[in-house]
Order: C-alpha cells, then structure tokens, then sequence
C-alpha cells in the first residue's frame, strides 16, 4: 500500500512539474490547464472501475489479486520510463489514468483484506497504520517527484528508474502478504459501472452507520482535497513565500493527519469510539477558523522573484500560529479519518465488504470533483484564501452536524465519552 501511494505522487508530480515547464501546450490545450485536467486523468478510473474492482476482491482470494495488481505497477511503470525518456506527453497522461486504473483496483482490497487478519480489537490500529502510511506515502513521494524531476542532468531518466524500483518493491511485498480467501465466489461480476455501484449504496442504506460512515469519509477527501489545493496559492499569493514553505506545509499536513492517526488506539482504546469522530470536526473547524483569523499576516513582502523561504518566513510570530493551526488541524484530521474506516469495516458484512468499500471510493471521487470545481468557484469570484477558510470551516460544521443529527450514534459516544472523562475527574 505505501509503496503504491509512493508511486502514485512520486509520478503525479514529477509529470505535473514536467508540463508546467517543459510543455507549451498538449493536444492543442494549454499546459496551465493540462495541469489541472490531469488530476481529473487520475480520477477518472475510480469512477469507470471501483464497481468492478468492488466485485472482484470479493470473488478471488485477496492475495493473487495484490500480486496481479502490483505486477501491472510495474508494466505501467515501464510505459512510464519510455514516455519520460522520450517526453511524450500524450502518451504519460495514458499512463497516468492506467496508475489511477492500479489504484481504482487496489482500493478495495487493501481495506477488505484487514478484518481477514485482525481481530476487532486490532482494526483501530490496522486502520491507524493504513492511514499513516498513505499520508505519509504522498508527503515523501510529492517531494521525491518534485526534487528529483529538477535535477541538471539526467532528470527524467532517474526518475523512470526510481518509478520502476519501486513498484518492484512493491511486487516483492506482495508476495509476504498472508492468504485471504473470497468472501463470495459466486459472483456474477457486472462489467457496468453504475448498476452494481446504486445496487452496493442500496445495501449500504440497510445499516445507517455504515451509509453514513461513507459520506463522513467522503467530506474527509473533500475537505482536504481543498485544503491541499489551497497550500500553493496561499503560500503564493497571501503569504509571499516560496516552493520551500508549500512543501513544508504538505509536510505538517500529512505528519499530523499520522500522528492524529496513530493516536486514536492510545485515545480510545481498541474499540471504535464514534466521539473521536465529533472532537475530530469540532477540531477541523477550529483551526480553520484561526487560519481565517490570521488573515494577511504582516511578514515581510517579497518581491516576484524572492519569495519567502523558511528562514524568513519564520522571522515572523504569525508564521509560528499557521504551522501550529495547520499542525492541530491535521492532528484532529486523523482523529476523524480512523475510526471511519474502521467502523465501515467491521459493521459491513464479509461478503460485500469489498464492494461497499469501492462503493465509498467512487463517492469519495465524486467529492474530490466538487471540491475542485467549489475551490475554482470561489477564486473565479475574487474571494480571499482565508475566506475560503472561513467557509471550509462552516461547512464541515453544517455538513458533520447534519451526520450527527441524522446518526445519533456519533453524539451518544460523545457524551457518554464526556460522562466518562469526568467522572475520572
């Protein structure tokens, strides 16, 4: 799973930072809006495939599926080489909806295949680790991808050997992973994408937890997708500060979202506690807020060619309170993420496990598209960063408080969570 997240950004940036610079245009469109419409490339195969892919893990026995999966990483990543060597465009943006298509495929498994090998008690912890190992996987690879595409001499070389070393890696790993029979082997797998995904949300509306379990994961992927997207332009254009500070915040973000991740078992225990999910959004929303508090901070004002790197960004006090908003709002983050997951998990029957889990996967898809044509919205509109912070932090209140409301269960965990702290006390 890590190695895969890897190569997933390790390849993503790497050729995004490559049409930016290198490409004037791409089949007639312009490389500023290539860039754009290659995160749609990426997504695409989540839509087109996660029904399938539902089917499938729940058909075969997990294993062979991994290992059929992490070979295609390195067919594909193989394409790769040859379309960097020779700087075909085209051809990479191919490669990369083939790398969404591994990923579309991956998804299911590597969620399915945990209550296979853990007990109960154990998912809080296994989900912990999935989720720290993913965010931790984008940090390392966006940063692998973007250094490394930068270097004098050699660039694209170097990294199509990098790309192919790892999804060998990956290969390799998935030869250690342990058995994990099907659940369902008399499944009639349907090729349509759409009418196994509606018939899946159907089962999934027969338990409240888990639908809403589903829409909570999804509003994760949305919220960050925004606040992913936003890095660049707030560190460009509110805080006059360089590339360095963007991969520094990526960094903040994607370390506390692991360490907020990890920390739910030593929190709640082994048992999925629904409260870490309320504190998770009230905590979301409260740093978003004071990233709007802040405002403009007055650092120093750069110039267009010398933008703030991290020694002057943090000449100043108000640099000290972003890294600290952006550094809680991520721990709480993974407050909210983990117990989602788990709890879709172990309250999902083994036998359509799979397919609720790639049910979730096109939903999430489906928000991170809205979160991207919100975002363009909004800046189309003139309005600020911090205002978008402003109206990130209300939504995921509205949004979540609508869950809870109609999921009572999240605010029942949290008072009795509540009655149990001061009871202590």
């Amino acid at each position: 799973m890590f190695l895969g997240a890897f190569n997933d950004n390790f390849f993503k940036n790497a050729l995004v930072i490559l049409i930016n610079y290198k490409a004037q245009q791409i089949m007639g469109i312009a490389s500023s809006q290539m860039v754009a419409l290659s995160g749609a490339i990426f997504i695409l195969p989540f839509f087109l495939f996660s029904a399938t892919s539902g089917q499938i893990a729940d058909k075969f026995e997990k294993t062979k599926i991994i290992s059929i999966i992490k070979f295609a990483e390195i067919l594909i990543m193989t394409l790769a080489f040859v379309g960097l060597v020779f700087e075909q465009f085209p051809f990479l943006l191919l490669v990369l909806f083939l790398m969404g298509t591994h990923s579309a495929f991956f998804g299911p498994v590597k969620y399915s295949i945990l209550p296979q090998h853990l007990k109960n008690e154990e998912m809080l912890a296994g989900n912990a680790l999935i989720e720290a190992g993913t965010f931790l996987a984008i940090l390392l690879g966006t940063i692998c991808g973007g250094v490394l595409i930068n270097l004098e001499a050699h660039a694209n070389i170097i990294v199509s050997i990098g790309l192919l070393v790892v999804a060998i890696l990956g290969f390799i790993m998935s030869r250690f992973v342990p058995k994990a029979p099907a659940v369902d082997s008399k499944i009639q797998i349907n090729w349509n994408p759409v009418t196994p995904t509606l018939k899946v949300f159907q089962l999934a509306k027969q338990n409240s937890s888990v639908l809403f379990s589903i829409y909570s994961i999804s509003w994760f992927w949305f919220f960050g997708a925004v606040m992913l997207s936003l890095f660049p332009i707030y560190c460009k254009e509110v805080l006059g500060a360089g590339a360095s500070i963007v991969t520094l915040f990526l960094a903040i973000f994607s370390i506390g979202i692991g360490v907020g991740s990890l920390f739910c078992e030593k929190l709640t225990g082994k048992n999925v506690d629904l409260s870490l999910v309320v504190f998770g959004t009230l905590g979301m929303s409260l740093f978003s807020f004071d990233l709007f508090f802040v405002g403009q901070p007055n650092l120093v004002v750069p110039t267009a060619e010398n933008y703030l790197n991290i020694a002057k960004f943090f000449e100043s006090t108000a640099s000290f309170r972003i890294v600290f908003d952006l550094l809680l709002l991520s721990l709480f983050s993974g407050f909210f993420i983990v117990p989602l997951y788990t709890l879709l998990q172990v309250r999902t029957q083994s036998e359509v496990r799979s397919r609720i889990i790639a049910a979730n996967n096109v939903l999430n898809a489906v928000f991170m598209v809205l979160a991207a044509v919100l975002l363009m919205q909004l800046l189309k509109q003139k309005w600020s960063v911090p205002q978008v912070f402003l109206v990130l932090a209300m939504a995921n209140l509205v949004f979540m408080g609508i869950v809870f409301f109609k999921e009572p269960e999240f605010l029942s965990s949290s008072l009795a969570r509540l009655k149990m702290i001061f009871e202590k006390k």
